[in-house]
């Protein structure tokens, strides 16, 4: 029965993550890599208020100025989902990203907690793989109790559940690899350049990043709860450092696929030694092993001794496949297979005449 639930849980929010009622910003340009920053909080919901400062404010002013400095490049479009002190409900700021078409969802936040703890650190969505990850999770997640009529747009999800933490991450999996790239530039940048202690990229069940389509990460910038690090967030030199950084790791970030791009002429989805198979109402299983900007010859040699590797070119990125099959327990015995070769973050995804589609209708019309 809890399985029943999880799956509706995840079925009702993918739905809702692709609904149409945020009226998107008319100055969209897809001919433009699209970058939406989020600066957390806002409104009545202030954040955390170590040493008296806001958390609210202190977001705000770093994303503007993120912003402010993306702009200076002519083929970056930047769009906010708050440029001002207001409230704005989770699942909205992922739809501004969605519905703008986003190459890149960023936002940005501030730290506490009871002890001295200090320093950054960049979540991607992913299991918690600790109860701080998820203790961490737990408090911004939080924030939808603020939200008007938040049972029926969570559909039940549960902040204080690892349960339904665990339950939001499905429909995010495919962009993990391009998070993580991001992440660990923007940690580089805070640590090698302004010496900010380093507490790594890591991986947790923020609900924010899964209302997402494309990849995503969450800045914790400081912790206002330390009062050095918390005068520092506080300063407009601080403000204006942290914000270099973010920016400068989203420009090393896009200069990376933009090279790998133009070396590689292909134009469109190209999919390279696709195995046939006969397939059960036109859909496929197949496992996907890894993604990035650089296209790889789909030999085993580059896939650690797999064989029957796919590539599919979508957008910026190269994606790369494992098997193909119409049985689901076989694509479950390959899935395992890349595991033990050392693919632990794989995972199955389904096409249905060539497209990609949701795992769970897959499922659902396989069984049926």
């Amino acid at each position: 029965m809890k399985t029943h639930r999880v799956l509706l849980f995840v079925s009702f929010i993918i739905v809702l993550t692709f609904s149409s009622f945020i009226e998107k910003d008319g100055n969209s340009n897809k001919d433009k890599f699209v970058v939406v920053l989020d600066a957390g909080h806002g409104g009545h919901d202030p954040g955390n208020l170590g040493n008296g400062y806001k958390e609210k404010d202190i977001a705000l002013k770093i994303v503007l100025e993120v912003g402010k400095l993306l702009k200076k490049d002519p083929n970056i479009e930047v769009i906010y989902t708050r440029k001002k002190d207001v409230f704005i409900d989770l699942f909205v700021r992922g739809q501004i990203a969605n519905k703008a078409n986003a190459d890149l969802f960023v936002s940005v936040h501030c730290n506490s907690h009871s002890s001295q703890a200090h320093g950054t650190e960049t979540f991607v969505l992913g299991t918690h793989k600790n109860q701080t990850n998820f203790e961490v999770a737990k408090k911004e997640n939080s924030v939808i109790f603020l939200e008007d009529d938040y049972e029926k747009n969570y559909a039940g999800f549960d902040p204080n559940s690892p349960e339904s933490v665990m339950s939001i991450l499905l429909s995010q999996e495919e962009y993990l690899d391009q998070s993580i790239s991001l992440a660990s530039l923007i940690q580089k940048k805070f640590t090698n350049t302004l010496k900010r202690k380093n507490r790594g990229v890591k991986q947790a069940g923020f609900i924010v990043l899964h209302q997402t389509v494309m990849p995503s990460v969450l800045v914790e910038t400081g912790f206002l709860t330390y009062k050095k690090e918390g005068s520092y967030l506080n300063s407009k030199k601080g403000q204006q450092q942290i914000s270099r950084s973010i920016a400068n790791a989203i420009l090393e970030y896009k200069n990376s696929l933009d090279k790998n791009i133009n070396d590689f002429s292909n134009d469109g989805d190209i999919v390279i030694e696709q195995p046939d198979e006969p397939t059960l109402e036109g859909i496929v299983f197949k496992v996907q092993i890894a993604a990035g900007s650089t296209p790889l010859e789909t030999k085993p040699y580059n896939f650690k001794g797999l064989q029957g590797v796919s590539r599919l070119k979508d957008g910026h990125v190269y994606k790369y496949f494992y098997g193909a099959t119409s049985n689901y327990d076989k694509i479950k015995e390959l899935e395992a297979e890349a595991s033990e070769k050392g693919y632990a973050s794989s995972f199955i995804v389904a096409f249905k005449d060539g497209k990609k589609m949701a795992l769970i209708d897959a499922l659902k019309t396989t069984t049926n």
